[in-house]
Formats: C-alpha cells, sequence, structure tokens
C-alpha cells in the first residue's frame, strides 16, 4: 500500500526576518497620486511611508489580523517594488490565506530579487506544490538542497513528492540523503520509516524508527508510529507499550490515544477499551465518533442498555446519524423493543452505507413477527442496494421458499450459479428447489453438477441415492452413493434412513428396520423417517407400533400430501384391526 510522506504545511510556516533587521533602502518611484497630501508635501520618501506600511503590517500579524496586515505590506510593495523580503512577507500572507496563485507571484518575486534566500525559495516551492505544479516544485527543493545542503525541510518536501508521485526509489534515497548530511536527524529517520511502513517493509521502518528515537527518545509522534508497525507485526503486546509510552509523553495525543483504543478492542479487553475511549471522548474537539465505538464495545459485551444510552446521547445531538439509527435498532431488536427498532431502522436513508443492512434486519424482524410478505419486500430492497450480495440472495431463496413462492426461489438460486457457477452448494440448493417444483429432471441434473464440482458432497450424493431408492431402480447405485454420503457423515439421520429406504425397496425389512429406528434416533421427529419406520414395521409384524408411529407423524407432518397418506394408512389399520383383517 502507498503511504506517501505528508507535504508539510507549504511555507506559510517559513520564518522571515525580524522587522529590526529588514532595511528599505531602495530608492522607489513616487506614491500615486490619490487626492490626499504626496509623500513630499508631508516630507517624507517612499522608503518612508513603505517603512510605515511594514511597521503597521507587522502590528496587524502580531494581533492576528491577517487582512490588515495583508493590506499594509501590499502598500509597501507597491512602493517598495524591489525589495525581496517585503515580496516574501506578502507572499506569506497569501498563502496563509489560501491564495497560492498570489502567493507563488508573489515568492516567485522574491526569490528574483534575492536568488539566495533559502527561505523565500521554500515558499515558492511550497506555493508550486500547493498549485499542483510537482515537478517545478521538486526542481526548487533541488535548488535549495544544492545551494544549502543543511536544509531538512528541503530533502523533506523533495521526499514527500517523490513518495507521492510513487517514485519510493528516489524518496528513499532524499531521506538517506539528509541523513548522511545530518545523521543527527529525527525526522529523516521518522519519515524514512514511514516510508518503508508504507512500502510494507515493516523491519526496515521498525530499525528507521529505533533510529529516530535513539535520537529522541520522549517523541510521541516516532512512538506512536512505530506502534503501528509493531501491530501490522502481529506484535500487540509491544504495540500496546509503545501507545502507553507515547501517551506517558503526551497525554493529549489523540492519534495514540485512539490506536491504544482499538488495539484493545481488537485483544477484546473492552473494559480497558472503553476506558481509553472516554479519556479520547474527554480531550477530543468532537468526539461524536468516539461515543459511537464506545455504544458498539457496549453491544459487544451484551450490556444493551449501555449500549443503547451511548448511542442515543449521539442522536439527540446527531438525529441524521445513519449510521447510529441502524445500531440503535440492532439493539433495540436484541432487547424485543420491535417498535423502536423498526423506527430507527426505517430512518436510515437510501444512498447511506447502512441502509441494505437495515433493510436486511427490518426483513429478520418481519420474518420473526410471521410477515413473510414485508420480509421479502424489504430483504429485495437491500438487494437492489447489493445486487450482488450472495448472501441477500441465500436469504431470499430461504424466505421465497417458505412463502410457497418456489418460482421466485428459483429464480434468486439461478442468480446465485450465475454469480458463482462452480459452488456445488448453490447448484444443491437450486437442485433441491427444482425438486420442490416437481421438476425431477432438473432436480437431478443440478445434484450430478453438484457432485462432479465437489464429489464430497454428501448432500447431493444423499439426494441421488434416495431418488433412486423412491423410484425403486437402480438399487445398488443408490447404496453406493449413499454409502459414500454415509463416510462423510457416518451421524447424519436423514442419510441413515436413506439407507434404510434402499434396504426396504429391496425386501430386506430387518436391515430397514435396524437402519430406519437408528436414522429416527438420530434425527427425532421427523415425519417422514417416522412413516418409513412404521412402513418397514407392519413388514415385520410390529402392527402395534407402525400404528402408533403413523399417528404421530400424522400430528407431526404439514405436508398435505403426506397426511393424506397417512391418513389413509391409519384408517386402514384401525379397520383391520376392528374386522380382524391382515393389516397392511
Amino acid at each position: 500500500m502507498k503511504n506517501p510522506l505528508a507535504l508539510l504545511l507549504l511555507a506559510s510556516a517559513v520564518s522571515l526576518p525580524a522587522c529590526s533587521t529588514l532595511h528599505l533602502t531602495r530608492g522607489t518611484s513616487p506614491a500615486k497620486s490619490t487626492g490626499k497630501l504626496s509623500a513630499e508635501q508631508l516630507g517624507l520618501t517612499s522608503d518612508d511611508l513603505a517603512l510605515a506600511h511594514f511597521l503597521k503590517g507587522e502590528v496587524a500579524m502580531r494581533n492576528a489580523d491577517y487582512a490588515v496586515a495583508t493590506s499594509e505590506f501590499e502598500a509597501a510593495v507597491e512602493l517598495d517594488p524591489g525589495e525581496p523580503r517585503l515580496r516574501a512577507r506578502l507572499a506569506n500572507l497569501y498563502v496563509r490565506q489560501g491564495d497560492l496563485s498570489r502567493g507563488y507571484e508573489q515568492a516567485s518575486a522574491a526569490v528574483a530579487g534575492d536568488p539566495d534566500d533559502i527561505q523565500s525559495r521554500l515558499l515558492l516551492a511550497g506555493t508550486l506544490a500547493g498549485l499542483g505544479r510537482e515537478s517545478e516544485a521538486a526542481v526548487q527543493y533541488g535548488e535549495i538542497i544544492e545551494r544549502d545542503p543543511g536544509t531538512p525541510e528541503a530533502y523533506l518536501f523533495l521526499a514527500a513528492l517523490s513518495s507521492k508521485s510513487g517514485n519510493d526509489a528516489v524518496a528513499t534515497a532524499t531521506l538517506e540523503q539528509l541523513i548522511e548530511a545530518n545523521p543527527n536527524s529525527v525526522m529523516g529517520y521518522y519519515y524514512l520509516g514511514r516510508l518503508h511502513a508504507g512500502a510494507g517493509r515493516l523491519d526496515e521502518a521498525e530499525r528507521s524508527f529505533n533510529e529516530a528515537l535513539k535520537r529522541n527518545p520522549r517523541s510521541a509522534l516516532v512512538m506512536t508510529d512505530l506502534a503501528l508497525v509493531e501491530e501490522m507485526k502481529q506484535q500487540p503486546e509491544k504495540a500496546g507499550a509503545l501507545y502507553r509510552k507515547a501517551l506517558a509523553a503526551d497525554p493529549e495525543n489523540v492519534v495514540a490515544r485512539n490506536r491504544l483504543a482499538s488495539l484493545l478492542v481488537g485483544q477484546k479487553r473492552l473494559d480497558e477499551a472503553i476506558a481509553e475511549f472516554r479519556e479520547l471522548e474527554r480531550i477530543e474537539a468532537d468526539p461524536t465518533e468516539t461515543r459511537v465505538k464506545i455504544g458498539l464495545i457496549y453491544l459487544e459485551k451484551g450490556d444493551l442498555d449501555r449500549a443503547s444510552t451511548e448511542l442515543s446521547l449521539v442522536l439527540s445531538t446527531d438525529p441524521d446519524n445513519a449510521r447510529v439509527r441502524y445500531y440503535l435498532g440492532v439493539v433495540f431488536s436484541e432487547t424485543g423493543e420491535l417498535a423502536r427498532a423498526r423506527e430507527n431502522l426505517s430512518a436510515v436513508p437510501a444512498g447511506s452505507p447502512f441502509h441494505p443492512d437495515a433493510q436486511l434486519q427490518l426483513a429478520y424482524l418481519a420474518q420473526t413477527e410471521g410477515n413473510l410478505s414485508a420480509a421479502s419486500e424489504h430483504a429485495s430492497a437491500a438487494l437492489k442496494a447489493r445486487p450482488g450480495s450472495t448472501s441477500i440472495i441465500e436469504f431470499l431463496v430461504s424466505l421465497e421458499r417458505d412463502r410457497k413462492q418456489i418460482k421466485s426461489a428459483i429464480g434468486y438460486a439461478q442468480r446465485l450459479v450465475e454469480i458463482d457457477p462452480g459452488n456445488d452448494r448453490y447448484r444443491f440448493m437450486l437442485g433441491a428447489l427444482y425438486n420442490d417444483a416437481g421438476d425431477r429432471a432438473a432436480a437431478l441434473d443440478e445434484m450430478r453438477r453438484a457432485i462432479e464440482i465437489n464429489p464430497q458432497n454428501a448432500a447431493a450424493l444423499n439426494y441421488l441415492g434416495y431418488s433412486l431408492a423412491e423410484e425403486g431402480r437402480d438399487l445398488d447405485e443408490a447404496e453406493r452413493m449413499i454409502r459414500r454420503a454415509l463416510a462423510i457423515d457416518p451421524n447424519d439421520g436423514f442419510y441413515v434412513d436413506s439407507l434404510g429406504w434402499v434396504y426396504y425397496q429391496r425386501g430386506q425389512y430387518t436391515e430397514a428396520v435396524e437402519e430406519l429406528e437408528r436414522a429416527v434416533e438420530l434425527t427425532g421427529d421427523d415425519p417422514t423417517i417416522t412413516e418409513h419406520l412404521a412402513d418397514a414395521y407392519t413388514q415385520v409384524g410390529r402392527e402395534l407400533e407402525a400404528l402408533r408411529l403413523y399417528r404421530a407423524a400424522l400430528r407431526r407432518t404439514e405436508d398435505s400430501a403426506q397426511r393424506a397418506r397417512l391418513e389413509d394408512k391409519v384408517r386402514a389399520m384401525e379397520r383391520a384391526d376392528k374386522s380382524g383383517a391382515p393389516r397392511l
């Protein structure tokens, strides 16, 4: 990843000579007539007037009245346009106020008037960089280094520009030049460390940061970035110790405090993380994001009351915060306050990155309440926002199947297969839906494809084996497929049921009873498996047990076809019992 050195401020921070050292002695043209008394009439020279404007500008600057200061220096420059230090002063003021174009003009004039003035060149290079003329800025920084190799800012700015343009080698070489010229350069080693870290050269970054710390052991800035490198090297304990050292040196260090708190969250040391975020909340100008994080930690801890309190506090001052609305909806969903959950989730606007999740959460709520139609609408809205989300599509497949909207469910399953045609689970899902729709051929085709993709797909193997057994054909092949499924998962009751049904179809009723009893034991009260065992019992003369199981299956089934079939079997056995006729 790229993490270029920050372009340290333009050159607005460049300090110029104090007024006591500024001598305005150049001859200038007379001031323009303004209807007031001229300089000559007042007995003042243009130099006198220029100096007066300069002094008034200095006073205004000390009072932070930059508009007045700018006006005064403009007047001074007009009176003494050949004085480069006045030009530089004015350029600095323009830059301070964000007018880089005029800052560039004045800095350029200052350099033209005094090519050896390093501060003016730094200012010129800074304005060029700020205007996006980075190659020209680089030339100026190079010129500064050539004229005065002892100017560290030039190396740092040039390295920053090189890094920004993707020229990592030049940036590295430039910082190494700085360190060679000044072996005690803390910032040289620091920015070299940042450059290495940004390029993923973590060991080199660690060495550079440690060299910086040797020269300034109390630098919170260096310790904070070294801690991040230790995090990247999977050394959380080292990172935590460094963050704490940085905070000991600079308790108001927002970056170190935030990173330490986040590190503690990753370590599941949630109470410690909350304590650090509370400190961060105290020192931040805008603690909104920190309060959100505290709320989410309480949510993670399962302390829903405190999570609700913290997030509601944020919402009281920022009612349009979509992220908070979403998480409050989640909290109220967990506490069972469904009306408040829906209120907050519904308030997450379309276009928000949290809108799809909010709609999905509303779908879950509706599903829980049995309103499958509303659930489908919300899930569809979520999918519209994230058309390629396989998790949402899978949810819709399940939802539409529960709604008995098999055609719609098949459509969603087909979308999954289109997205990932080599996914055997999606193939199985589609095959099962084809089976629900009564398209046995299409179902078998998808199951075969699933097995081709993944020969270990036990569910597909069982489906094919059971399908053959149901039809009473290719029973040897059916048994082979089912045994392959059982080899993968020997305790799956449905697979055991399939094997028992193969035995039943062969007329091996004793073996069928053995396997089907085990299937019932494994699955509990599945009505189909219960019916299978009852069928096998009738074949081995255990009619009373069979009747009991038919009745149990009848109570449990929700399938109308199975219900009708079971009712017929129960009635037949009851009639046979009364008449003494042979039972089924």
